[in-house]
């Protein structure tokens, strides 16, 4: 990994002054924009061939990359030949929203992490599946991650996200449903029982529907949401989302401690493989789960494997690490290792 750490990463980490989303904005106009000749060099560097099968959905690897990162799917074509085995866009709103102002993103160097208050900045349901209906297959599965649009009040959520699921679901392999982000007001309080039961109620057809949970949630309140994924027909779990705390930030990140929204990287590691092993042990492996949160390492996703997870998902470590990674987690990521698909 040392030509992305010791070349690529200083670049970028320095653009727009530092700014971690000016780097962002950069990284995605220039993925959107290479050439297809490009695409095949890199995917003949970084693609890694281990097909799985995890709710009805064949995989050409174990590993994905997490929702956030290409929000609006503009840089959809480049991904695969990043090593990515499959990729999740989004999160998407009904309502195209421009998120919280900013600063919004901050890199925490020091501890390989990163805080976002972003706030589903999306160009909206409808924009995303014309994009999509334009593009057409990527080569790898497709995951869509649904968020409830800040305007719309709680009571009326689940028509919100099921106007993006009509809007979505045929371009989708799997749909995400997004209750768990911690930038949007409210949006957590729709991880109960009786928000989450009619959701699934509704969003229930042909595409897999996956719930993504908070890590802060105490076991208790898992093992309920767990119980209601089961009774409704969730096809699977993504363990986690981003977190409040702010525990195990080094030294010199302790100043950006106080910004608001949600903490990855490298201090989520321990919880998140602390909720996969959970959610395993309490559904007997019923439930299929895609892994995230602090996978800095190709071991790191293998013990979120061994801990019960199907398949894992990048995003701060991709930030940090670079496509290298990627491979790295693929290579790592033996079935013999992982949990046996559902």
């Amino acid at each position: 990994m040392n030509l992305f750490r010791n070349a690529v990463r200083p670049v970028l980490f320095r653009l727009g002054g530092g700014d971690a989303e000016t780097a962002h904005e950069w990284t995605l106009h220039r993925l959107a924009s290479m050439p297809p000749a490009a695409r095949e060099v890199m995917r003949r560097r970084y693609a890694f061939s281990a097909p799985v099968e995890a709710f009805g959905v064949r995989f050409p690897n174990r590993v994905g990359l997490a929702a956030g990162m290409d929000k609006n799917g503009v840089a959809l074509p480049a991904w695969p030949a990043l090593g990515f085995g499959f990729v999740e866009v989004g999160t998407v709103t009904a309502k195209a929203q421009p998120g919280n102002d900013r600063p919004r993103l901050f890199r925490l160097r020091d501890s390989e992490a990163i805080i976002n208050r972003m706030g589903f900045n999306n160009a909206g349901a409808a924009a995303l599946a014309e994009r999509l209906r334009e593009l057409g297959p990527i080569g790898v599965p497709l995951g869509v991650s649904l968020g409830k649009s800040k305007v719309t009040p709680l009571d009326e959520a689940v028509g919100d996200y099921l106007q993006s699921y009509r809007l979505l679901h045929p371009y989708a392999d799997y749909i995400a449903v997004n209750v768990s982000s911690p930038n949007t007001p409210g949006l957590r309080t729709l991880q109960d029982r009786d928000f989450l039961t009619t959701l699934l109620r509704e969003l229930g057809g042909d595409v897999p529907v996956l719930v993504k949970i908070a890590p802060d949630l105490t076991e208790p309140a898992v093992a309920e949401l767990l119980e209601v994924c089961l009774e409704h027909g969730a096809a699977g779990l993504i363990a986690t989302n981003t977190t409040l705390a702010r525990d195990g930030l080094a030294p010199g990140d302790q100043h950006l401690a106080t910004e608001a929204g949600g903490l990855s990287g490298r201090p989520l590691t321990e919880r998140s493989r602390a909720v996969v092993e959970f959610v395993h042990r309490e559904t007997g492996g019923r439930l299929p789960i895609v892994g995230v949160g602090g996978i800095m390492s190709a071991d790191d996703a293998a013990r979120l494997l061994d801990a019960g997870a199907t398949l894992v998902q990048l995003y701060s470590g991709f930030i940090y690490k670079g496509p290298d990674l990627v491979r790295a987690v693929a290579q790592g990521a033996r079935p013999a290792r992982a949990h046996a698909a559902r």
